[in-house]
């Protein structure tokens, strides 16, 4: 039986976008999400910029066309989480009808804390945010929504929790074990992860500036990206094929990159033996790319030793536009990788101005057509060493 895996479906929810095609007009046309804070209640609000998805909670209530008697039921983790999700799952059921053994692998690393968050600052006697408050709640509401029943998990690696749940859910499609599987992360924003993040003195007041030699930290935000996953031989439609992954951890920090690029350098080249492609195959590396000192000079480090100086492939951080959504991340740009090959556009990486000293690399800049782009390769890089890479192929 073949079982090569392909990607079905996605869907996307980010500041700059409501849906995967929104997403990617967004890109075309170099328009950021990133904006002065409007719906997190924060004492920062004058303080720094967020990539925010531009719904209010009773918003994506009504664009789900659903309403919720009891807003302590459904955290704002878990409406990203069905928004996204549902896009993804109706793409791949319309492309190739209805599967019987059907799972959702979802990360998250905020989980439900929203909802945790307003009942004690009001001090609440209601103690439902227990229920809400796990990072798994959000998955199962999404599987009772989508009436997936049976196999759904929730992982957390920080910010490479996404590659990880395509990398877990590729393995459940390759031992025969589902039929079809969501796969992907979701993260809100909190005050709980705000305050987080500036006490570890990596926060920009300015719009990102991935690989600049004046980069200064990374804008924080949220969302929720989604794919499904099907093997090749059981499927009539698909987007492309899930050729490589690799999960790596070089254990050198509890939340800095190792200056050699270790990790980075490990899951890139394991993702390209899986994938059977040598470095020069690569056409765009959808960067992890975050804005910070330590990250970026750690993630081009590794690019040099994998590819060579001067053979770096075309590459950008779709960071610049939609901020840094965490556990969502991966995912988020896992669905812009896959609409990379499907449409032959590598994206612009905005706010760049110079190179940093110790690499000279310079990201792609414009919008870039016309090329055929076979192989995508997207970095996803999480706190404690823990690094993913993924490669889809046309």
């Amino acid at each position: 039986m073949n079982q090569s895996v392909v990607v079905t479906g996605i869907g996307v929810v980010s500041s700059i976008g409501l849906d995967a095609q929104l997403c990617f007009k967004s890109l075309l046309v170099k328009q950021s999400g990133i904006a002065p804070i409007r719906y997190l209640e924060t004492v920062h609000k004058n303080e720094f910029i967020l990539g925010e998805v531009k719904l209010s909670n009773k918003e994506m209530e009504s664009y789900l066309g659903i309403s919720f008697a009891n807003n302590n039921k459904y955290s704002r983790t878990t409406l990203l989480a069905i928004i996204a999700a549902r896009e993804a799952y109706e793409m791949a059921v319309n492309a190739n009808g209805q599967k019987n053994r059907v799972g959702i692998v979802s990360s998250t690393t905020v989980g439900g804390m929203d909802i945790t968050e307003r009942c004690f600052l009001n001090e609440t006697d209601d103690y439902s945010f227990l229920l809400t408050h796990p990072c798994g709640d959000s998955t199962k509401q999404v599987a009772d929504y989508l009436s997936v029943n049976t196999y759904y998990t929730t992982l957390n690696t920080a910010c490479s929790s996404g590659t990880n749940a395509l990398i877990h859910g590729a393995r459940l499609i390759k031992h025969g074990l589902l039929d079809r599987v969501i796969v992907g992360g979701v993260d809100a924003l909190t005050m709980f992860t705000l305050n987080g993040f500036n006490s570890l003195m990596i926060l920009d007041k300015e719009p990102c500036k991935p690989f600049d030699l004046n980069r200064n930290g990374l804008n924080l935000a949220e969302g929720a990206g989604y794919l499904v996953l099907e093997r090749k031989s059981e499927v009539s439609s698909f987007l492309c094929h899930l050729a490589g992954y690799e999960n790596a951890n070089d254990a050198y920090h509890q939340t800095a990159s190792s200056p050699s690029g270790d990790g980075a350098f490990m899951s890139m080249m394991g993702a390209l033996n899986m994938a059977k492609l040598n470095p020069d195959d690569v056409d765009y590396i959808n960067v992890h790319g975050t804005g910070t000192i330590n990250n970026d000079l750690s993630e081009g480090t590794a690019m040099i030793r994998l590819f060579g100086k001067d053979k770096v492939p075309v590459f950008s951080s779709t960071k610049s536009y939609t901020g840094h959504t965490l556990a969502a991340s991966a995912g988020i740009e896992a669905v812009f990788s896959v609409m990379a090959i499907t449409e032959d556009v590598v994206y612009p990486n905005l706010n760049f101005n110079k190179p940093i000293e110790e690499l000279g690399l310079i990201p792609n800049c414009e919008v870039l057509r016309g090329k055929r782009i076979k192989n995508v390769m997207s970095n996803s890089f999480g706190f404690g060493g823990n690094n993913s890479t993924v490669i889809f192929s046309k």
